[in-house]
């Protein structure tokens, strides 16, 4: 009997890929076989982003390729622009099944069950006791670093965004599961977990006397766990207890991804933000007194309604002097429902991408002189793959993307912490040799 065949396509965030990697798990155990999105297929699953205007518009590019690919195939239509636009996919006439950011645990007995020629649209809308969505711990062959989502839901009401309305309310899942769900994880191979949620920061908000450094507590006794990442924190939600959870420890990673949005007071408050330039520029200040080596990295919006260009101007100013390790500069797209949409002020398309060019620029100048900082220096380098005969390749704790030049060695490093001196940046790599 021939084993059938499946494909994916992931767009947006981490949390996205997280569910990927989860939906993965639920078909292999099924008997099917993983394939490449741009080979033939028997179902193809696409995990939706609507966080912009352009991601909507890939995710119906990825769904009308889908069937171009495979006309006979059964498509999958699933996360955060199907849970939020069904009836813009039902019109492309293109997927089989339209399936939201839940209820996805029985995937499998809802594909049986469709007919031929009749799509079915199982959207359903959030509640305030949705549950967590408890898919599989997600495992790819040959990975040395997994996520681990923990939390989902927000509530924070910025202007710009509709992500609350397609994730719905807070909802974590308690740490003895998520320990359970590492410890399983990390014997099937996994030394590094990326935690993720939607806002991770308030990670036990809904839970008796639980919070992210509970978590962390936990997940810092899982037997063979080299690695835990945050993969983003709000600056409102680093409180000292965390802190102090974070910074001292050995299995931590000391890099923080912390989203600014924008360093102009008047523009932060329009997007109902929490906080000011001021406030952000304490706490990093504050952070980097207690470990000088801290890697920060930020989210940045351009062209938000009202932005001029002297608010543009001081926001690249006050990005300047956090010397960010990494910076996502993002363009902003009016979202259906948002307050920002009907805001006075909208900026032409022209100036936001001038705008936005200007500071990816400023973020490519930032991110090499923090690679350079590390010159001369030995750093553990997780290897998640070899190309023989050449390097190995990995990330240091700090988040920096290394190449480690193998010289006849390497073939059993993936999956290890190998200690690197680093000697060069190359592009937007390290290199260095063991």
């Amino acid at each position: 009997m021939r084993k059938k065949k499946v494909a994916f396509y992931t767009l947006g965030c981490k949390v996205n890929y997280c569910e990927t990697e989860a939906l993965q798990s639920l078909f292999e155990k099924e008997g099917y076989r993983i394939v490449d999105f741009k080979k033939s297929a028997d179902v193809y699953v696409i995990n939706t982003c609507t966080v912009t205007g352009l991601s909507d518009h890939k995710s119906r590019k990825a769904i009308r390729r889908a069937r171009r690919i495979s006309p006979e195939a059964l498509i999958v239509a699933t996360g955060c622009y199907a849970q939020g636009f069904p009836d813009e996919i039902s019109a492309m006439e293109q997927a089989d099944l339209i399936i939201g950011t839940h209820g996805r645990e029985k995937l499998l007995e809802i594909i049986a069950s469709l007919e031929p020629g009749r799509p079915r649209e199982l959207v359903r809308p959030y509640g305030s006791s949705s549950p967590f969505e408890l898919l599989p711990p997600g495992r790819r062959r040959g990975r040395s670093r997994g996520f681990l989502k923990v939390q989902e839901g927000c509530d924070q009401g910025c202007t710009y965004c509709i992500i609350p309305s397609v994730r719905g309310p807070l909802r974590s899942l308690p740490p003895p599961e998520a320990a359970e769900r590492a410890r399983a994880m990390v014997e099937s191979g996994y030394r590094e977990l990326v935690l993720t949620g939607i806002h991770l920061g308030l990670y036990g908000a809904d839970l008796e006397e639980v919070s992210l450094g509970t978590l962390l507590e936990e997940l810092e006794k899982v037997p063979g766990l080299e690695r835990i990442r945050l993969s983003s924190i709000e600056p409102s939600d680093i409180t000292r207890e965390l802190v102090e959870r974070l910074l001292p420890s050995k299995k931590i990673c000391p890099h923080l991804h912390i989203p600014l949005q924008s360093g102009d007071q008047e523009i932060l408050h329009r997007m109902n933000r929490t906080y000011t330039p001021e406030e952000y520029l304490y706490l990093i200040r504050w952070l980097r007194e207690r470990r000088s080596d801290l890697a920060v990295s930020a989210d940045v919006m351009v062209g938000f309604p009202g932005e001029t260009e002297k608010h543009h101007r001081r926001s690249l100013n006050f990005v300047r002097a956090m010397r960010f390790s990494r910076l996502h500069v993002f363009t902003y797209s009016a979202r259906p429902g948002t307050a920002a949409a009907a805001m006075s002020g909208q900026v032409e398309r022209a100036v936001m991408e001038r705008r936005s060019r200007e500071m990816i620029a400023l973020g490519q100048e930032m991110a090499a002189a923090f690679r350079r900082k590390f010159i001369a220096t030995t750093q553990e380098v997780l290897i998640e793959k070899v190309t023989p005969h050449r390097f190995g390749e990995g990330f240091t704790p700090h988040y920096l993307r290394t190449r480690v030049a193998l010289e006849g060695r390497g073939r059993g490093w993936p999956g290890k912490l190998v200690p690197v001196r680093l000697e060069k940046v190359e592009g937007q790599y390290l290199w260095g040799k063991t």
